[in-house]
């Protein structure tokens, strides 16, 4: 890529792909299995994984890293976020969450703007605008009221959207794995209990998708945080929809969804948002080097 922020973009919406399918693997997984111990196992693997990078300087480097209390923070934000979406997608049809919480985006970029003093463009505004346009089309939400699963669905979009922004704060000051490290290590003690109380023994089958589960989520962590050191929230923050866009093709793939016509349109538009994002971003660089 000729430029970081092209590169965080890309790296960015391959996180969102990533996610996207450890999702899918969560939902084929939590029919018999507790999603306290896909959590566990899946940040159990995640550490693993950073251990092979790190090796045994790990806790070391974990221990005296100068950004562990901020991550601490954000990884309380982003569990309660977690807890906030699978209990209001409990209560809610898939439609109705899908696009309370896209509502993120529109958090996050105006939290750059108020937390990292980040600079939003006109286009980029009309990015986070046309994209959430696509959601609200492509995900058709019908008879939507005011509750608490509804409350429950807007703070988990507000509370990963602050995760986002605390995240770009510390991305700049620390390596991505040890980030991931400290994350996941917090995220296992949390989990530890309720997986164990609630334990299911695997199959065989269920282990391999354990483990793949921490592998994908682990690659999009580490490509939403590589992405993150690259550009600023306010131009990556329309390409988390695309994961609508990955959603319904997975869904198609594994379950055989077959999209209506207004998730045709909904992808469009979501599509032109990140469009929107790279020529605004293309002419910006053309205009500074002119």
């Amino acid at each position: 890529m000729k430029n970081s922020i092209s590169f965080g973009i890309l790296l960015t919406v391959f996180a969102y792909m990533m996610f996207t399918a450890h999702d899918s693997a969560v939902k084929l997984l939590v029919t018999s299995i507790p999603v306290w111990q896909v959590l566990f196992i899946r940040s159990c693997t995640i550490l693993a994984g950073c251990f092979v990078f790190e090796g045994p300087s790990l806790a070391r480097k974990v221990a005296r890293s100068p950004i562990i209390k901020p991550m601490i923070v954000r990884s309380i934000i982003i569990l309660i976020a977690w807890i906030s979406y699978y209990t209001a997608a409990s209560y809610l049809q898939l439609a109705e969450v899908t696009t309370l919480y896209y509502a993120a985006p529109i958090v996050g970029t105006i939290l750059a703007t108020i937390v990292l003093r980040e600079k939003v463009t006109v286009a980029r505004w009309m990015a986070v605008g046309v994209g959430f346009c696509g959601v609200v089309i492509a995900s058709n939400p019908v008879g939507l009221s005011i509750s608490w699963p509804v409350y429950l669905a807007l703070q988990a979009a507000v509370l990963w959207a602050s995760g986002m922004v605390l995240l770009r704060k510390t991305a700049l000051h620390e390596k991505s794995h040890i980030q991931m490290a400290v994350s996941n290590i917090l995220f296992i003690i949390l989990t530890a209990g309720m997986a164990i109380a609630y334990w299911h023994t695997p199959t065989l089958f269920q282990i391999v998708l354990l483990l793949l589960t921490g592998v994908i989520a682990g690659t999009g962590q580490l490509a939403l945080f590589e992405g993150m050191r690259q550009a600023p929230v306010s131009v990556l923050a329309p390409f988390e929809y695309t994961s609508l866009v990955w959603a319904f093709l997975l869904g198609y793939l594994i379950w055989g969804d077959i999209p209506g016509i207004n998730t045709f349109i909904g992808a469009i538009l979501i599509l032109s948002a990140g469009f929107i994002i790279i020529i605004s971003e293309r002419m910006k660089r053309r205009t500074a080097t002119a």
